[in-house]
């Protein structure tokens, strides 16, 4: 493989846009990528503004590229994507769980099928513009994922399933730039995506409507069931688990006299488990699906700090070994709504550890 090659996947965003620009300036040779993950006739993905499947964006990615005077190719991963992003995010709210469909993108698209496609145009490297620093420890010899030098943009959450071989064939050059130093970049650059705003919305789910989307994908119909509060006490009729998530207190459709909220799903009975906001918190959780980065295997107790959803703070925690795949996380402090189907990632200072996939909180 060329190792002076680096395949840029371009969404049509500042970020991406920027890293290209910057691997261009230090020597790469760069080719842009834009990866098709939604049907081009689609009226709905066609017409929305920012999000990385419109149309729009391919052609902000195109217009980067011939600015930059690099390659670009749009490449279809409609197939892969459907099967490895939305079926699982189908799939994880019908069981009553939480998904966060951007960390399966970034572990079977971005890191593994277009990492695949690129070494087939002889590249050694894939670059993205997430905001995170990959570096080589000559003394455990392992690659390693750290945070961002700018904490309010640090992306390594969504990044925590990446393999040593991935990170070795990975490019991150925005993670010593804060967003307001990139912005800069582009402007001076005169790219056409320099004040282009962040796409906030998940890409494939209009107007954020998860549950209709869910059901519009479902294979059948989502059935009504019961609200219980923690006793088994029903306490009236919810109109499906797709629309609950824990930690809910509104659109529950129920009124008790006193706030309450969603603290369990059980998906084999069909209820949600209602209670007050203390009953939503937890100390403990049994993690599986896990991803080690930093070290090989976790034999003993290690301590560390541990994020449960993408905007929350890290929390101080112990981390034990369980089973196979599986970790227990026991907080210092109780924390509120750890929601199954979300991501746990431990850091140790800047240093990712690993991650896994929330199964449950032990009450």
């Amino acid at each position: 493989m060329n190792t002076n090659r680096v395949v840029v996947g371009m969404s049509g965003g500042v970020d991406s846009s920027v890293a290209a620009y910057i691997l261009k300036q230090q020597g790469y040779e760069v080719i842009g990528v834009t990866m098709q993950i939604w049907p081009s006739d689609d009226p709905d993905v066609v017409e929305r503004e920012g999000g990385c499947c419109s149309l729009t964006a391919v052609e902000d990615a195109r217009r980067v590229a011939n600015h930059l005077g690099i390659p670009f190719y749009v490449m279809n991963f409609q197939q892969v994507f459907d099967e490895k992003v939305i079926s699982y995010f189908v799939d994880e709210y019908i069981k009553g769980r939480t998904p966060n469909p951007c960390i399966m993108c970034n572990r079977y698209i971005k890191f593994e099928e277009l990492l695949r496609r690129s070494m087939a145009l002889d590249a050694y490297y894939v670059a993205t513009g997430h905001y995170a620093r990959i570096e080589y420890d000559d003394q455990k010899q392992r690659y390693l994922l750290k945070k961002s030098v700018t904490p309010a943009k640090d992306q390594t959450y969504a990044l925590y399933t990446m393999t040593q071989y991935q990170l070795k064939h990975t490019l991150m050059p925005l993670g010593n730039y804060t967003k307001e130093q990139v912005r800069e970049i582009a402007e001076k650059s005169g790219l056409v995506t320099a004040n282009k705003p962040d796409s906030q919305e998940i890409c494939f789910v209009k107007d954020d409507d998860y549950a209709g989307f869910v059901q519009d994908r479902a294979s059948g119909p989502v059935a009504p069931g019961y609200f219980v509060d923690t006793q088994g006490n029903v306490l009236g009729k919810h109109k499906g688990i797709i629309h609950y998530t824990i930690g809910q207190r509104k659109g529950l459709g129920i009124s008790l006299g006193h706030p309450m909220y969603v603290v369990d799903i059980d998906p084999e009975n069909n209820t949600v488990i209602l209670g007050r906001d203390h009953e939503v918190y937890s100390r403990e959780m049994l993690v599986d699906d896990v991803n080690l980065i930093s070290v090989t295997s976790i034999d003993s107790p290690i301590r560390a700090s541990v994020k449960i959803r993408y905007t929350a703070k890290e929390a101080p925690a112990t981390i034990y070994p369980y089973e196979d795949d599986t970790l227990r996380v026991v907080f210092d402090e109780p924390q509120r709504a750890i929601t199954p189907g979300q991501a746990a990632v431990i850091y140790q200072d800047d240093l990712v550890v690993g991650g896994g996939i929330i199964a449950k909180a032990v009450k």
